[in-house]
């Protein structure tokens, strides 16, 4: 930009303002995601039209999107906003007791049900000025779009195949069991491979787009396909649906066995072979070296562990 004197007008809270409509393309979902009342941003919007010189968000049948203005924009808004964050850091080091960073982690649910408020309740403890976002995985947004992007600092779930381009740190195996009710017919009959398949199964909604799943990618390498009579992507409702119906819950013993002393369910054994869930946390290059970052994955290794010995 060549006139200083528009530049000097930008600060840094624009430039979030800038990023944050641009990914979240709605002024109401990026004023929540702010903290902020709608109408201010809607006044920021403004600004940044006028500096631009650029409607930079427009209506798109229901929805916005960005013009391709603002799309060339979210990339360099990022990397402001993830240099800022890490200018003093660098300087100072973390120091938990007044960091007021804020953690974004995107998480599936899928590892247990305790995971992730055992894990909120750590990083408050421990930094209690921080703030904290948890996000969703979904079909709609790439995982690893956001950890580039800036909008999430670690990822985590489970993969058969993690991306090779990302930071990898290996959290903890579990073996797939089934989750059915009490009722369930194969819980006095047992059953085959065969009954497995044409039972009335219930699976999770996709993580990032694409995605099939870690249960339906192995039968698939088997040459196999199960029947799924419901999906549902809240992960935490599903025991609830098995407890009340005759659908199979097939994931990880660790998520299976918090639900079997409150709810009238109950763990089997798969007749289909399965590897073990390999769980992970996944990160960013532009994060790898950040104090901040590190103290991050540290107690989310931590609080996976503890895990285990349930």
């Amino acid at each position: 930009m060549r006139d200083h004197a528009l530049f000097d007008k930008i600060d840094l809270h624009l430039i979030r303002v800038l990023h944050t409509v641009l990914t979240e393309r709605s002024v109401s979902k990026a004023a929540l995601r702010l903290g902020m009342h709608q109408p201010a941003v809607s006044n920021a919007l403004k600004r940044l039209r006028d500096f631009a010189g650029d409607p930079l968000l427009v209506r798109s049948g229901p929805g916005m999107v960005p013009t391709d203005a603002g799309l060339r924009m979210i990339e360099p808004s990022a990397s402001i906003l993830r240099a800022a964050e890490m200018l003093f850091d660098d300087v100072r080091g973390f120091d938990t007791a007044t960091a007021r960073n804020t953690f974004r982690i995107a998480a599936s649910d899928y590892l247990d049900p305790e995971f992730l408020p055992r894990l909120v309740a750590v990083i408050k403890a421990l930094a209690p000025l921080a703030g904290i976002e948890v996000q969703a995985l979904s079909a709609s947004s790439d995982y690893r779009d956001r950890l580039a992007n800036g909008e999430v600092d670690v990822v985590i779930g489970n993969w058969s195949a993690p991306p090779q381009e990302l930071h990898i740190g290996k959290l903890l195996e579990d073996e797939v069991v089934c989750l059915v009710s009490q009722k369930h017919p194969a819980v006095r009959r047992g059953w085959d491979v065969a009954a497995w398949l044409e039972a009335e199964h219930i699976a999770p909604g996709a993580t990032h787009p694409g995605a099939k799943g870690v249960i339906d990618e192995h039968l698939a390498s088997l040459g196999l396909q199960r029947r799924v009579a419901a999906r549902c992507a809240h992960f935490g409702l599903i025991p609830g649906m098995v407890a009340s119906s005759l659908l199979v819950l097939t994931t990880g013993t660790q998520y299976c066995s918090r639900f079997v002393y409150t709810l009238p369910v109950v763990t089997i054994t798969c007749p289909v072979e399965f590897p073990p869930m390999q769980y992970y946390q996944l990160w960013h290059e532009r994060s790898h070296a950040s104090d901040a970052n590190r103290w991050l994955r540290e107690r989310v290794k931590g609080v996976a562990a503890s895990l285990k010995k349930h």
